[in-house]
């Protein structure tokens, strides 16, 4: 089991899609790391709530994380797009075969990036044009190769579930999903 996952904060985020994705995590005994890519470990949200990261960006060790997360919203997806870190530590990630996984507007970072080009994704509906390449689904979530994409607030629960199969296993993923009422 992989069990370190590093889920990055930036001002705007979508509240819905962090806090469920870290709990659904948590639930599955994943250690989740909240990393703030804003320089304060307070980081406020898309709809003014605010959540304590664990860690700043710079104090994160990436060789010990099993995989990056990005919640989308806006503007925290193009905060986390601004980010140079991060987008860097994305890169090796994706260079090493490692996992990442976006939701909502956040692919749009891997988009912008050039790496789904070919890849089978899903987004939040007008942001497909970031998407360079991809072949664009409509499902609540889509997996393809080392990336996980998630369409937006509504699918946050299986986009999670689905990053739970990745780590752990199936057989996790729905056990969690019947404990939580998840059809």
């Amino acid at each position: 089991m992989k069990n370190k996952i590093a889920v990055h904060l930036a001002e705007g985020f979508e509240e819905i899609e962090a806090i469920s994705i870290i709990d659904v995590l948590r639930r599955a005994e994943l250690e989740v790391v909240i990393v703030s890519v804003t320089g304060k470990k307070q980081v406020t949200g898309a709809h003014q709530i605010v959540v304590l990261a664990d860690v700043l960006f710079d104090q994160v060790d990436y060789d010990e994380m099993y995989m990056i997360v990005l919640p989308g919203g806006m503007p925290g997806a193009a905060n986390l797009d601004a980010h140079a870190g991060l987008k860097s530590q994305i890169a090796q990630f994706n260079k090493a075969n490692k996992p990442l996984a976006a939701i909502c507007a956040a692919p749009l970072v891997y988009g912008n990036m050039g790496i789904l080009e070919g890849r089978q994704v899903v987004c939040y509906p007008g942001f497909e044009k970031y998407l360079k390449g991809a072949e664009i689904l409509t499902l609540p979530v889509a997996e393809s190769g080392n990336i996980i994409t998630g369409r937006g607030p509504g699918a946050g629960l299986k986009f999670a579930l689905k990053i739970v199969e990745k780590a752990v296993s199936s057989e996790k993923a729905k056990l969690l999903a019947q404990q939580m009422l998840i059809e």
